[in-house]
């Protein structure tokens, strides 16, 4: 009977030399990295023409988006809903509501890109006056007003696919 040695008896049952596991295994991590560091800072060409931005460049924070400023004017408090940027998978934009708001009240969103932001205010059983304003990049879009008992105001405007 002949017999084998540890490098021989390695070769029939397929192990590989650790030099070579050390090589494959840094090869491997090297192309990892590349990934992930695409994923953090981008592949530089977002927001640089070409078509308008996917779902997932959307969800990866790389999609165009419009910083959106909304503003309720008035006094005493009111109910506010909004849409804002989420944080979903998709990355699309989400509804947000916030109940007896005291006024004036005023909050600056990101929404992405094809969305089209909207603000209401509805003010309460003792009515008042409250104004909504819009503004899409420091460019004022939309103004409205409501007044009396359960009076609404909407404000909403269109956000161009790309970011401006």
């Amino acid at each position: 009977m002949v017999e084998l040695t540890e490098e021989e008896k390695a070769q029939l049952v397929g192990e590989v030399p650790g030099r070579r596991v050390v090589a494959t295994g840094a090869v491997l991590l090297l192309i990892c990295a590349a990934f992930v560091g695409r994923g953090i800072f981008g592949d530089g060409n977002a927001g640089n023409g070409g078509d308008d931005a996917s779902p997932e460049d959307i969800a990866r924070g790389r999609a165009p988006v419009a910083a959106v400023t909304y503003e309720i004017t008035g006094r005493g408090s009111a109910d506010i809903s909004y849409l804002a940027r989420s944080e979903r998978p998709d990355g699309g934009a989400r509804p947000a509501v916030e109940a007896d708001v005291r006024l004036p009240w005023r909050k600056t969103v990101f929404v992405p890109a094809g969305e089209r932001p909207v603000v209401s205010v509805r003010l309460g059983e003792r009515g008042g006056q409250a104004r909504c304003a819009l503004a899409v990049g420091g460019k004022h879009r939309h103004r409205d007003a409501a007044t009396g008992a359960f009076g609404r105001a909407t404000c909403s405007a269109g956000v161009a696919g790309r970011a401006r």
